[in-house]
C-alpha cells in the first residue's frame, strides 16, 4: 500500500497526533447531525504569519498565502462561534503555474494524490491541525475530488506521463464536452477547459476503484479526518460511492450540484448526506428582496422534504465558493439575518463559509474567495455575534433532547407573503422561527401563532432568544409576534433555557431537569440500622462521544439537589465500546428515597439531561451498595 509523502512524514504526523490530541474514534452520521461546520478555503482563511495586511486580489486567481498553520493559530475565532467541526479545502499537491485562468489554490486542480500541497504545509502541518481541532472536542472534514485530475493546456494535448498515480490514458475517459441533458455525458465528459483541462478518471474501472479506495483509507488514517466532502459527486456514477464509503470509514456529504430536489435527492442512497442544493436557492430568492418569494420556499421545501431519505443528513448553508454570496445580492442587513438564520434552524446541519460572519459581499467566482485576515478577525461584527447566538441556541435545545429535536421534521406552520414561521422540536423543547423579507426599512409586523401551530401551552413564558425579549401566551396558548425592523424572532420556552447563559438578564437559572415535579427526599432510618451513611455506587450503562462527560445529578444535597453545577462526575475506566460504564460512589443515608438522572456534559459545558422518568432507589441499610441503571432517552 502507497503512503503519504515521504514515510518519515507520515511518522511525524501520527507522533504530532498522539501527543497533542489522541486518536479520535470516527462520527457516526448520527453524530453528524448534531454538529455545526464552518467552511474554510485554506489559501484565503489564515496565514502563518498572522498577517491582517498582506495583499490578495480575487481577481488575480493566485496564491495568497493561507496555510494550516494558520489556520490552527485560529482556532479560537470559530470555535467562538459556537462551531464544532471545520471543512478544509482538498489537500493533494497541485497542477503548478499561472494561467488566465488563475492557479490552483483552490485545491480542485490535482496532479498528485499521494502528495500534499506544499502551499498549505507539511504532513506534520495536517496532522497537526486535525490534533489541534480533536483538543478542542472539534472535527476535521476534508474536501476530496475524485472526478478528474488537473492539466495545464488543451484536452487533446495532456501529458498523462505526469499525474500521481493515474500515469496512463487508460486511466481516462477520452476528451468530450458534456451535454448536461444526458446523465452518461455527465459522469464520463471532461469538465474544465482547454485551458486547464480536467481529464475524467474511469471511476467505472475495477483498477481505478483500488487505487481511490486506498487512497482514501490512508489519508483517513493517517490524518484521523473525521468526514469527507466529496467534490462534483454527480459526474461519478453512484456505483463508485459504497466502496469509496467503506474504504474511508468515516460520514460523507456530497456535492450534487444540482437545485432540483428531483435530481438531488436520490444521490442520498448512495452518499450518507448532501449539500443542500435545492434549498440554498429557494431560501436566496426568498430573501433576497423585499419582493422575493416566500411561497416559492414553502413549495420548495415541501417537495424536497417528501422526496429525501434524511434532511437531518443534508449540509444546510447560504454561501459557499462557488455561488455569488448573498450580501453580493442585496445590502439588507435584515434580509441578511433571516436568510442566515433560516438556513441555520431548519433540518440539516448547518455550514457557513468563511467572510460570511464578515458580511463579505463577493460576487461569483473568483470574487466571493476573499481573504478572512483582511477583516482582522473581529469577533464583535454584527453578523459574527448572531452566528454565534443561533449555534449557540441550536446546541443548547440538541443537549436538552437530542432526538426531541435532531429527529423532528422542520415544519412550516404559518406562511404569508412577507413571513414564513418555522416549527422544529418536540413540544417542550421547539425552536419556533419567524422570518420576514419585509427589510430593514419595514417598521413594524406583528402575528398571532395558534397553540395548535407552535405547541405552546396556556401562559407560558417564552423569550426570543436572538434580541432576549420575553413573551407570554395568552389563556388559550396563543402568542403574538412582533418584528420590528425586519429582525427574524427565535422562540424558545423561557423555562427550558436555563443553564444556556443565552439570555442571563431573563433570570434564567444554572440547572433544569426534564421532571419538574420530584419527590423530596427522605430518610427515616431504621432503629436497628447502625450504619450512618451507606456509600452507593452508580453504575451507569452511558455511550459518550469523544470529550463528553457523564455525572450524575439527583433530590439530595449529595447528588447536587438537581443543580448541574454540583452534580457528582462518574469515572470512565472501565468504559468499552461493548460495555460503556461510568461509575461513582456516593454517602447517602439508609433509608433514603432519591431520585437521579444521568447527564453528559461536553467540553464546552452543554449538558444533556437523558430522557423521564426519573431513576428511583431506596439506600438500605448496609455498608455500600450498587445500584445499576442506564441511560435513557
Amino acid at each position: 500500500m502507497r503512503s503519504f509523502e515521504p514515510v518519515r512524514l507520515v511518522v511525524a504526523a501520527v507522533a504530532v497526533i498522539s501527543t497533542l490530541g489522541g486518536m479520535a474514534s470516527a462520527l457516526t452520521a448520527a453524530e453528524w447531525r448534531r454538529q455545526s461546520i464552518y467552511q474554510v478555503m485554506t489559501d484565503r482563511f489564515a496565514r502563518s504569519d498572522l498577517s491582517t495586511t498582506a495583499r490578495c486580489d480575487t481577481s488575480e486567481q493566485v496564491y495568497c498565502g493561507g496555510t494550516w498553520r494558520g489556520l490552527i493559530s485560529k482556532l479560537d475565532y470559530i470555535q467562538g462561534m459556537g462551531f464544532t467541526a471545520v471543512w478544509i479545502s482538498p489537500v493533494v499537491k497541485q497542477v503548478d503555474g499561472v494561467t488566465k485562468d488563475g492557479s490552483s489554490y483552490h485545491g480542485y486542480w490535482a496532479r498528485d494524490i499521494w502528495s500534499l500541497n506544499p502551499a498549505f504545509g507539511t504532513s506534520a502541518d495536517l496532522a497537526a491541525l486535525s490534533a489541534a481541532l480533536h483538543a478542542r472536542d472539534m472535527y476535521l472534514m476534508v474536501d476530496v475530488v475524485t472526478n478528474h485530475m488537473a492539466y495545464v493546456g488543451c484536452r487533446s494535448c495532456v501529458d498523462y506521463s505526469i499525474f500521481g498515480p493515474f500515469s496512463s490514458p487508460s486511466y481516462f475517459h477520452p476528451p468530450c464536452g458534456i451535454d448536461y441533458n444526458s446523465q452518461s455525458s455527465v459522469e464520463v465528459c471532461w469538465q474544465g477547459s482547454d485551458t486547464v483541462s480536467l481529464p475524467d478518471l474511469r471511476t467505472e474501472d475495477e483498477n481505478v476503484r483500488r487505487i481511490w479506495n486506498e487512497w482514501i483509507s490512508n489519508l483517513v488514517s493517517t490524518y484521523q479526518i473525521d468526514g469527507i466532502r466529496i467534490d462534483s459527486a454527480k459526474h461519478v456514477e453512484a456505483s463508485f460511492y459504497s466502496g469509496l464509503n467503506s474504504a474511508a470509514g468515516v460520514f460523507a456529504i456530497g456535492e450534487v450540484y444540482n437545485g432540483d430536489p428531483v435530481y438531488l435527492a436520490p444521490y442520498q442512497r448512495y452518499i450518507e448526506g448532501l449539500l443542500d442544493y435545492a434549498s440554498v436557492y429557494w431560501i436566496t430568492r426568498a430573501f433576497q428582496s423585499t419582493s422575493g418569494s416566500i411561497s416559492g420556499l414553502v413549495d420548495g421545501l415541501a417537495k424536497l422534504k417528501n422526496l429525501a431519505v434524511d434532511l437531518s443528513l443534508y449540509g444546510s448553508f447560504l454561501e459557499n465558493h462557488d455561488l455569488p454570496r448573498f450580501p453580493s445580492l442585496t445590502r439588507d442587513t435584515a434580509l441578511a439575518k433571516n436568510a442566515i438564520a433560516f438556513t441555520m434552524l431548519k433540518d440539516g446541519i448547518p455550514i457557513i463559509y468563511q467572510g460570511q460572519e464578515q458580511y463579505y459581499a463577493g460576487g461569483n467566482t473568483p470574487y466571493n474567495r476573499e481573504a478572512l485576515w483582511l477583516s482582522g478577525y473581529s469577533t464583535t461584527s454584527e453578523l459574527y455575534t448572531w452566528i454565534a447566538k443561533l449555534n449557540r441556541i441550536r446546541t443548547h435545545a440538541i443537549a436538552q433532547y437530542p432526538t426531541g429535536y435532531l429527529s423532528y421534521g422542520a415544519n412550516i406552520i404559518y406562511s404569508d407573503s412577507r413571513t414564513v414561521t418555522m416549527r422544529k422540536g418536540t413540544t417542550g423543547n421547539q425552536i419556533i422561527g419567524v422570518f420576514t423579507n419585509a427589510g430593514a426599512s419595514y417598521s413594524y409586523l406583528a402575528l398571532t401563532l395558534s397553540s395548535s401551530a407552535t405547541g405552546f401551552t396556556a401562559n407560558q413564558q417564552l423569550v426570543d432568544v436572538m434580541s432576549c425579549t420575553a413573551l407570554t401566551t395568552d389563556s388559550n396558548g396563543n402568542v403574538v409576534v412582533t418584528l420590528t425592523g425586519g429582525i427574524p424572532r427565535v422562540i424558545y420556552p423561557l423555562a427550558r433555557l436555563s443553564g444556556s447563559g443565552i439570555c442571563p438578564s431573563l433570570g434564567e437559572t444554572t440547572s433544569t431537569t426534564l421532571t419538574t415535579s420530584t419527590v423530596s427526599p427522605t430518610a427515616t432510618p431504621s432503629p436497628s440500622c447502625s450504619f450512618p451513611t451507606v456509600s452507593v455506587t452508580f453504575n451507569g450503562q452511558v455511550r459518550t462521544v469523544f470529550g463528553e462527560t457523564v455525572k450524575i445529578v439527583g433530590n439530595t444535597p449529595s447528588l447536587g439537589s438537581w443543580n448541574t453545577a454540583n452534580a457528582v462526575p462518574l469515572d470512565a475506566s472501565s468504559y468499552s465500546n461493548s460495555n460503556p460504564l461510568w461509575s461513582g460512589a456516593v454517602n447517602i443515608a439508609p433509608s433514603t428515597a432519591i431520585q437521579y438522572k444521568f447527564i453528559k456534559v461536553s467540553s464546552l459545558g452543554a449538558v444533556t439531561w437523558e430522557a423521564d422518568p426519573n431513576h428511583t432507589y431506596t439506600v438500605p441499610c448496609t455498608a455500600a451498595a450498587t445500584v445499576s441503571s442506564s441511560w435513557q432517552g
